[in-house]
């Protein structure tokens, strides 16, 4: 039996492409082996999910910032190295597949060690830390933006991201009697409401006394960020996190409002939803949304307001210019190559496996 070896974590960014490939890599024959930390979120995603045998290592975060643990945490990536290729050794794949994340470089470093073939995924514009370094040891890297690819060199292929099959299937009727909207409205969805996206949910909830006569608001706010005295607003319906009934949200979506993260961009790309992105500012992380947003922004894909410059006036007059520019961004969307990288990356790994 043809049998693969599946890596990363940190983020859920780097863990959901791979429940997008698993049910194709079932149907091709693989017998799927996830290798992550023990206490990391990849382990949560992937440690029960049925038809994949999970494998716990040591690993140890890659920071660009002086913390103690910098001095420890080599030494963790180093036996988290030998523990990989033991298991690599013992398990024999025909393929590596990683994602990404500070776990993925043990793993990376153990198969390539037992000269199995290595296949990476950068999901943002420019490689991050890991990802640079699991790239020395990688076959291909596949890649989310066509700049990243070219960043890359030859290793490089622009794929896209895998998309998740049933984001395809939303049914807007259904959307409409979650949120308790008629349709007779235009519907604006907000997401990225982490903790990370305060700024955009209080902006958000400024401009609403503007927007609800034009838009019904779909916002998902993120754990604990609920307002309780909106509760009631007619056109305005609040959920923390949604998870199986999201398909159906996006479907009666007309218009999203967005952070800038990679995976999310492919999904409404996908979608063809106009989206108006207000990216993590730089300062607050690497700056990699913003360059995610700058690229989609580019090729005609997205709006951006930047998040020192948002304001309930500023977004409200962004939301409008959206609106009013909703068929072009449409038309650019269908005529964008596919977002969805699911069987390029299938194709790839079938290439190279040994």
């Amino acid at each position: 039996m043809k049998r693969i070896v599946l890596t990363g974590g940190g983020t859920a960014g780097h863990v959901t492409p791979h429940l997008a490939l698993l049910p194709h890599l079932k149907e091709m024959g693989y017998e799927v082996h996830y290798i992550g930390t023990e206490k990391g979120i990849e382990h949560q995603m992937m440690g029960k999910m049925e038809g994949v045998t999970y494998h716990a290592v040591q690993s140890g975060k890659l920071r660009r910032y002086f913390d103690w643990k910098n001095f420890t945490d080599p030494f963790r990536v180093i036996w988290g190295a030998f523990q990989s290729a033991h298991l690599i050794g013992k398990l024999k794949p025909h393929v590596c597949f990683s994602k990404g994340g500070f776990v993925s470089v043990p793993v990376v470093v153990g198969a390539w060690l037992h000269r199995v073939p290595v296949i990476c995924h950068e999901s943002d514009l420019t490689p991050g830390l890991a990802n640079r370094i699991a790239a020395k040891f990688a076959k291909k890297v596949a890649t989310t933006f066509p700049e990243c690819a070219k960043a890359v060199g030859e290793k490089g292929v622009f794929t896209g991201t895998p998309l998740r099959p049933e984001l395809f299937s939303g049914k807007r009727e259904e959307g409409l009697r979650l949120c308790g909207f008629t349709g007779e409205k235009p519907i604006l969805m907000m997401m990225g409401g982490s903790l990370g996206a305060q700024r955009v949910n209080e902006a958000l909830r400024a401009a609403l006394p503007r927007l609800l006569p034009k838009l019904d608001v779909v916002h998902i706010t993120g754990k604990g960020n609920l307002d309780e005295s909106l509760q009631t607003l007619s056109g305005y319906k609040q959920f923390e996190f949604i998870s199986e009934e999201l398909p159906h949200i996006f479907a009666c979506a007309d218009y999203v409002l967005s952070r800038a993260g990679s995976n999310a961009l492919c999904e409404f790309q996908a979608l063809k939803k106009p989206m108006l992105l207000v990216p993590y500012p730089k300062g607050a992380s690497r700056g990699d949304q913003i360059l995610n947003a700058e690229s989609y922004q580019k090729r005609g894909l997205c709006h951006v307001l930047a998040q020192e410059n948002m304001n309930a006036d500023t977004l409200y007059d962004a939301i409008e210019n959206l609106m009013a520019q909703r068929d072009t961004l449409i038309r650019n969307l269908e005529e964008a190559p596919p977002a969805d990288g699911t069987n390029a990356v299938l194709q790839m790994i079938k290439a190279e496996q040994k």
